[in-house]
Order: C-alpha cells, then structure tokens, then sequence
C-alpha cells in the first residue's frame, strides 16, 4: 500500500508539473523585432510582433519567410518610406490562414503611409510601342519584364496589407496595397487584402500571375488595375467594396497594344458605397464600376455590379465604359478579325445603372450581342469568412 501511495504522490506530482510548464508556455510574449535592410540569403521570422523599418528588400537569392499570424507594423513618422519589396529572383513565403492572417498595418492607421508589398519577375509584358521590358513606376526604377512565364516569387495566402500605397510626389509614380511587376504563373497568391490605401488596391504590370480570393476595401483609386498586357487567366472570386473615396471599380488597360490575348477573371463583386467620391472631387469622372482603356481586354464572368450611381456635369457612372474609339474599334467590335476581345458574361447590374456607355460623340459602344450577357442569378465573389477578413471587429465582407 505504501509502494502504491508513493507511486501515485510521483504520478500527481508530475502532472502538476506539466500543467504549470503549460501555463507557462501559453502566457510567453510572442517575439519582436524589426525587419529592416537587404535580405540576401533565407531568413525566417516566426509567430511574433515586428516593424518593418526602411524599403526591405529580397534580394536574388534571398527568401523572407514569416509565419501565420504575425503582425508587421510600419511607421510614417519614422523618416524612412516602409516597403516590402521582392526583386526578380528573390522569394516571399507568407502563409497564413483564414484564422491567423498575416498582417501588415501602419501606426497612425492614415491610408498611404507606407509602400505595401511589391514584387517583381521575369514573366512576358507588353508595355507601350510593344516593348517587354520597362522601368517600374514605385520610385525604385527597376527594370521588369522577361521571357520566363513560370517566374515563381514565392507564395502569399491571407495576407492583409493596410494603410498603403500613395502616388509620389513627381505625380507619374505610385506605390500600391500589392504591387506585382511581371511576376510569373509560379507564384501563389491567394486571400490577400488591400485595407485603405491611397492609390490602387492591386496592380498588375503585365506577367501572366493569377490571385484567387482577393478584396479591395476602402481604397483611394481603383480597386483593382493593370496594365502592361498583363495575362493571369486562372483567377477568381475578387471582391471590391468602395466607401469614402474611391476611383472606378475595376481600371483596364494595355498600353495602347491591340494584344491578341486578356486576362480572365470569374466571380466578381463590385459595390460602391452611398457617398463615396472619387480622388478629384465631383468633377472628376472616374467613378464607373470598370473601365476600358488603351487597348483593354478580357473576359469576365458571373459579375454582380451595385451603387454605381453618380452622376456629375459631364458623366453618368455606367457598368462598363469605354474610354477611346481604339479600345472601340480592336477591343468591343474586333477589329478587321470582327471577334470582340472584351466579353462581360452573367452580369448583374443593380441600382439602376446603364450596362455599358463610351465617351464624348465621335463613336457608339455595341457589343455583340454574346459578348454581353446580362443575369438576374449571378452571385459574384463567394468568400469565406475569418480573421483574415476582419479589421477591427468589423467584417470586410459585406
């Protein structure tokens, strides 16, 4: 019996012990530190609290890994312009999830206080004239575009970005919530968020990328935007939500190149919150819910498209409209070939707003009639809810 009360005594002391190393465990400060300078081999920061200090830059041959659920803070007052850039042939690992995002936000919470994520590649663009490579417009000037489609910079998935992106003060560059320069169909992008910034929330320069489930709230410009004969035609459910300031919904371009492909995109919402003006003031008219210009394409299915309603001396929003007779001309009409290579499929347009318009009198927007086609069913972007979609205790998802 004595041998038997010991050896329970050993037992519950043991147990107790491992329940205090437990409580232990559970209550230790998650890490911090900054992230800072030039990056050149693999470096890995886990779970913690961090600020990111100056333009980081990975390197060609450096890789940034960082793990769900850490919270990467920048700070405007700090006398240097925050970013997060990845040079072609560096690689960015940021995988959270929908319950432990990774998310990366500004002190003072002021949308444009910092640069965003920026990643360039070696992925095909066609800039302007038709040339495949170009300077980048963030204010690092680096060279982008290639012939490596498969360009691979890593893999993000419930990222959140806030408070990025700003138009510099030479008013031709710009930095953006994400910013991707030729980067290739190798990268993973997925269940990203541009929370508040004060230019684009997403921009493609030209790379042949796709992004699955994707939101763009709040930001000052277009909710979406590319340019550069961008190409991803594997991306979908891509949810923009308006409110206070804001551009047009969805900014399409390609440099004035008449290209023989487009981007594709499915599962789209749009919304425009009550009041929300654009940049310029009410005399600006950027405020339809997708733009054609120069040359844009693609095709883009199961769209739902509400609260584009403003009006102002010269304009009324429309869904869809046609900014030049060229983007007429090659793009909704087709051209010498006659095969229209802009197709709005499954839309659903509430509030009232025209289906399509184009500008001034000189030519008349008519889409064949298979390339427009109108729904009552369309459902739009299907997200699923979290963390990764909640900023202070409110829901993105509308």
């Amino acid at each position: 019996m004595k041998k038997l009360v010991l050896s329970l005594s050993i037992v519950a002391l043991f147990l107790g012990s491992c329940s205090s190393d437990n409580e232990d465990i559970s209550t230790q400060p998650l890490p911090t530190g900054t992230i800072s300078g030039d990056i050149t081999t693999a470096k890995s920061f886990p779970k913690g609290n961090y600020t990111i200090q100056g333009t980081v830059k990975v390197k060609n041959g450096g890789s940034l890994t960082i793990e769900a659920g850490s919270v990467i803070t920048a700070t405007v007052g700090d006398g240097t312009p925050d970013a997060l850039l990845v040079e072609n042939g560096g690689k960015l690992f940021l995988n959270g999830t929908a319950a432990l995002p990774i998310v990366f936000t500004e002190t003072s919470k002021t949308p444009g206080s910092w640069g965003g994520i920026i990643m360039f590649g070696d992925a095909p663009i066609v800039g302007a004239n038709g040339v495949t490579t170009a300077t980048s417009e963030d204010g690092n000037n680096l060279p982008y575009g290639g012939t490596n489609a498969a360009h691979n910079g890593g893999s993000l998935k419930y990222v959140r970005v806030e408070y990025a992106g700003k138009k510099l003060t030479d008013n031709t560059s710009e930095m953006n919530g994400f910013s991707f320069y030729s980067v290739g169909s190798g990268t993973v992008l997925e269940n990203l968020v541009a929370y508040k910034g004060a230019d684009d929330g997403f921009e493609f320069y030209g790379g042949t990328v796709s992004a699955k489930n994707l939101i763009s709230f709040g930001n000052f410009d277009d909710s979406f935007d590319w340019q550069d004969g961008w190409r991803g035609e594997a991306n979908t459910n891509w949810y923009a939500y308006q409110v206070g300031t804001g551009n047009y919904g969805m900014e399409i371009e390609a440099k004035a190149v008449n290209n023989a492909f487009g981007p594709k995109v499915s599962n789209i919402t749009l919304t425009r919150a009550p009041g929300t003006v654009t940049e310029g003031g009410s005399s600006a008219n950027e405020f339809d819910a997708i733009q054609f210009k120069k040359d844009g394409n693609g095709e883009y299915s199961n769209v739902v498209i509400s609260g584009y309603t403003t009006t102002n001396a010269t304009l009324t929003a429309t869904a869809v409209r046609i900014q030049d007779k060229a983007t007429n001309d090659n793009q909704v009409n087709g051209g010498v070939e006659k095969i229209g290579k802009i197709k709005m499929l499954n839309v659903k347009i509430n509030d009232g707003t025209s289906q399509y318009a184009g500008v001034g009198t000189t030519f008349t927007v008519t889409f064949p009639t298979a390339n427009f086609t109108t729904s009552t069913t369309a459902t739009g972007a299907t997200l699923t809810a979290g963390a990764w979609a909640i900023v202070d205790g409110v829901s993105l998802i509308k």
